[in-house]
């Protein structure tokens, strides 16, 4: 495996870091059963891939962290990322193992099948070496989801160590949950570590159904609660067509959704993911990330690749004006249990 030399020193600071597995995607040319699907056309996909693309079209620096394979897909996705302005500096190419690959049916209007060959993947391979953890503290933000808990005990460990060397910087860190139970030998460990490594984050953002997968409880509020008693300053829960709901310790903030045409919703909450986190990073207060974070994933499922209809800023500022409606229905629900 070779890593590539730490940026230089007179290099603007990173907003962002990420890490987590790089996926080649074939996504089938023709809406219908993946069963039948035989032609396809090459995609990115991970769901830190998507994040760190659209956190760059909207402005921000991001730097990715992860291994890919000295093949096909590994090439197209630092060329993509290269293009995307993404920091490739710690985008490391395993000669030992391949780029994990999805294959993806083409949909309208719901939530595509899909299917994974990752297994001793390049990107299982990502490990907490003295050069990533430096490279982490010059950023602004971590972000970091599920997904390398999963995929090995190496990456796993890298998660936590980046956690942990973001809070001694001084780091805010963001986390998706990002479930994936085919990924975990039973439920009870996938929830017990995912939690271990959610209450040393700063943001917690799952999906209703990963909540409460996570916590046990069905309800928005108890989902909320579980980490904020443990920690967390705030939980975004988000709801799909019924928008998404932010709670902190002192209120709750609800945005509606924005109704768009849906295409493909697979990338959507990692869009959702980068509207939040850079709305933080610009200095927004919370309430108005919640609106850009919805913004920005409705914006995603207008297009059918998992990281192609992330909007630049302004496409979102754009949207966010012609949806204006929309965003002013936001309202302060009161205080937290």
């Amino acid at each position: 495996m070779t890593v590539p030399p730490p940026r230089a020193a007179d290099v603007p600071p990173l907003d962002v870091v990420t890490l987590g597995e790089v996926l080649g995607s074939l996504l089938a040319t023709r809406v219908g059963p993946l069963d039948d699907a035989t032609h396809f056309e090459r995609r990115l996909a991970g769901s830190e891939v998507n994040t760190a693309i659209a956190l760059a079209r909207l402005g921000h620096r991001v730097g990715y962290l992860g291994i890919v394979g000295d093949d096909l897909f590994g090439k197209a996705a630092r060329a993509r990322f290269e293009a995307e302005n993404v920091d490739t500096t710690m985008l490391a190419t395993s000669r030992d193992a391949a780029t994990g690959l999805q294959i993806k049916e083409r949909v309208v209007g719901r939530d595509p099948l899909y299917v994974y060959y990752r297994q001793g993947s390049a990107g299982s391979k990502l490990a907490a070496t003295p050069a990533v953890l430096a490279y982490l503290a010059a950023a602004r933000h971590l972000h970091v989801t599920g997904i390398p808990l999963a995929i090995s005990p190496t990456a796993r460990q890298c998660a936590f160590k980046a956690v942990e060397a973001a809070r001694d910087n001084g780091l805010p860190v963001s986390f998706d949950p990002n479930l994936r139970p085919v990924l975990w030998p039973d439920h009870k460990e996938m929830v017990d570590i995912v939690n271990a490594l959610a209450i040393q984050c700063d943001w917690v953002l799952p999906g209703h159904r990963e909540g409460t997968a996570l916590t046990g409880s069905s309800e928005p509020e108890g989902i909320a609660q579980f980490y904020l008693s443990r920690g967390v300053r705030g939980v975004v829960i988000k709801l799909g067509s019924r928008g998404a709901l932010l709670y902190t310790a002192n209120a709750v903030w609800r945005c509606p959704p924005f109704v768009v045409d849906v295409v493909d919703t697979l990338g959507a909450g990692d869009a959702f993911a980068a509207g939040f986190i850079s709305a933080l990073i610009d200095g927004e207060q919370a309430q108005r990330a919640l609106e850009k974070a919805c913004a920005v994933g409705a914006i995603a499922t207008t297009s059918d690749g998992d990281c192609d209809g992330m909007p630049t800023r302004a496409e979102l500022a754009d949207f966010m004006a012609a949806h204006h409606r929309t965003t002013s229905e936001q309202v302060l629900e009161g205080a937290v249990g």
